[in-house]
């Protein structure tokens, strides 16, 4: 069986280093270049900075006051399709660059301190289902990993993919049934074999029973872009075995709330 503080100081070093590879990328932007138009729809590299840390000040609200993460989730409910694009507004606007990267360097900071000091079984409340510590410190790694990728993206940068996308993955294995459910759709009710080729080219990441019939292969990169919705099915080298199988690749997410377009075939007219 796991140790759940072992797993706890792995994943939280893991969201360290994540959060070091984001800095190293846009530490040394000219500050005409934070504002660089990224794929998501209206947001320049600074909203992508200025959500991330939006969100860590959120995670530690929610590990630190639970009444208060409450009365967030209340009002954020009165604008559902807003309150995330209002936050990362807000930041660009109350922040230059520089005081920008300084904020969310001081957020990942607290978040780790906070996570690293909260007892591995408690359950802190979110958007969706309360989750551990770990789970969360995973959840904000996946965020950073997939706001990572629009920067590089917007930079014309190509980021190195590591060991973390285990993480990633995991998330998005997990987040099936919620792909459906977010639909209006059944989630099958057998369990989906995935194997997943890591960014070191020959180990594979394993998911679910090895005799299931419905089956997805491919690369962990794939999977990972596609469970975050950074690039289009058809782009990525993923297979489905199985019609269920097949259908969860066009829906998957591994994140809660509205998917959004997502992005459009790299040979998609603009």
């Amino acid at each position: 069986m796991s140790d759940p503080v072992r797993v706890l100081r792995d994943v939280l070093d893991d969201l360290r280093d994540e959060g070091e590879q984001l800095d190293r990328l846009v530490a040394p932007l000219e500050p005409e270049q934070w504002s660089r138009a990224t794929p998501a729809p209206r947001w320049t590299v600074a909203h992508q900075i200025a959500h991330l840390a939006w969100t860590d000040d959120i995670a530690v609200r929610a590990a630190t006051g639970p009444e208060d993460f409450a009365a967030h989730v209340a009002e954020a409910a009165s604008a559902p399709g807003t309150f995330v694009d209002e936050g990362a507004e807000a930041g660009v606007a109350a922040h230059a660059p520089g005081e920008l990267l300084a904020r969310w360097r001081d957020g990942r900071a607290r978040v780790l301190d906070v996570l690293r000091d909260t007892a591995p079984g408690t359950r802190i409340p979110w958007y969706g289902p309360p989750m551990s510590p770990a789970s969360l410190a995973t959840a904000r790694l996946m965020e950073t990993w997939a706001h990572g990728q629009d920067v590089a993206d917007a930079l014309g940068a190509v980021r190195e993919p590591t060991g973390r996308l285990r993480h990633v993955a995991r998330i998005g294995v997990r987040a099936r049934d919620y792909a459906f459910a977010a639909r209006g759709m059944a989630p099958p009710p057998e369990p989906f074999r995935v194997e997943l080729v890591a960014p070191d080219g020959h180990t594979v990441w394993a998911f679910g029973p090895e005799d299931a019939d419905q089956r997805v292969s491919g690369a962990a990169l794939d999977f990972c872009l596609l469970v975050t919705r950074r690039a289009h099915r058809a782009d990525l080298g993923l297979r489905a075995t199985g019609p269920d199988a097949d259908r969860w690749l066009g829906i998957a997410q591994a994140f809660a709330g509205p998917a959004g377009a997502g992005r459009p075939p790299k040979g998609a007219a603009r």
